[in-house]
């Protein structure tokens, strides 16, 4: 499966630049609202040591990862779901992707302008659900009437109409709906229509150089969307670390207190938000690896290489990663046990190295 992230935000608050860093893009990123006007995609390979490590053992140059595409969203505005700024242009572009990531600018800089004068998270934080809402309020008001009617006549509806009913209620209340106790079947029921605020969230705090080491302020600013997952980069760094060799990066980093780039903390970050993992394949042809929901059926992950794996599935030859590796070759692993016949009811894990055989 493919995975998509849109990046928002009010103007100004550093996502050009982040995508530029994430995507190593050259977008304009200028100091004014607006600097974006079409969605700006990036398409990432997801950075994974073992696929090179697979491809020494198997003598292939051709190494496939996983992709993330990034789509940087201009900056939304107050008024944006009635039209405000670009308004709704912006807000059909998220609809497309997978989940959400949401840059709030927490540092402060007279030279960076903001549209309300002074940076405050909290209300701009505020401001991006509110608009998110009230265009998920139009799409549920839209449809509420019709499926109200039809379920009288088809009780089979009534599942829907209970759902728009209580979405409803919920954006009426100011509330996204990801924060529904009842998202399961918002999500289950509603999937259809694409709602902003049923898309999974992680909000992204553009940092100063100085707040990434601060623990204490990082705390505060993961409180206002707490228990939503929360991010601490600072975009600048960011943008500077794409300039140098991995070394000098590694370096760079470590002096800041900080382990991995933002581009690795925001794949971890997504891929535990929408609960997904990668499974692996080898061979002399090619190493690759494949995004797929944790849970996946081997005929499931099957499916995601191409729809007749999973139609004429057969069965799945797994071994464990760390398992070939150690072993030092896929024979030796086949010696020494290591390498198990699974079927259609296998449930794939993340370190699985597969290859599927299937009939069509």
């Amino acid at each position: 499966m493919s995975l998509s992230i849109g990046i928002v935000g009010l103007p100004n608050v550093g996502k050009s630049t982040l995508f530029n860093a994430l995507t190593s893009s050259n977008i304009l990123a200028a100091n004014y609202p607006f600097a974006t006007i079409e969605p700006n995609t990036g398409i990432v390979p997801i950075p994974d040591p073992r696929l090179e490590k697979l491809a020494e053992m198997y003598k292939t140059k051709k190494v496939v990862p996983a992709t993330v595409t990034f789509v940087d969203i201009a900056g939304l505005v107050a008024g944006a779901s009635k039209g405000e700024g670009l308004g709704n242009q912006f807000l059909a572009n998220i609809r497309s992707c997978n989940a959400v990531v949401h840059v709030v600018r927490a540092f402060a800089d007279s030279n960076v302008l903001h549209v309300e004068a002074t940076p405050n998270p909290e209300k701009d934080i505020s401001v991006i659900n509110t608009e998110l809402c009230l265009a998920d309020l139009q799409t549920v008001d839209n449809r509420l009437p019709g499926v109200q009617k039809e379920s009288r006549a088809n009780p089979k509806l009534k599942p829907l109409a209970d759902a728009l009913q209580l979405a409803r209620d919920t954006l009426n209340n100011g509330k996204p709906l990801f924060e529904s106790t009842e998202y399961l079947v918002l999500s289950t029921q509603l999937a259809e229509l694409q709602l902003l605020t049923l898309k999974p969230v992680i909000y992204l705090f553009n940092v100063d150089e100085e707040t990434l080491s601060n623990e204490s302020k990082k705390a505060d600013l993961a409180k206002l969307v707490a228990p939503a997952e929360s991010l601490f980069i600072c975009a600048k760094l960011e943008d500077q670390l794409r300039e140098l060799d991995e070394s000098d990066r590694e370096e760079l980093l470590e002096s800041y207190g900080q382990r991995e780039s933002g581009l690795i903390q925001l794949i971890h970050a997504a891929y535990k938000t929408l609960g997904l993992q990668s499974y692996l394949t080898a061979g002399e042809d090619e190493v690759r690896a494949w995004t797929i929901k944790k849970g996946a059926t081997a005929p499931q992950a099957a499916g995601v290489i191409h729809g007749d794996f999973e139609r004429g599935f057969i069965a799945a030859q797994v071994v464990d990663y760390d398992d070939l590796i150690s072993a030092g070759s896929e024979s030796a692993a086949k010696a020494a046990g290591k390498v198990r016949t699974e079927g259609k009811t296998y449930i794939m894990q993340g370190g699985d190295v597969v290859e599927f055989r299937f009939n069509v």
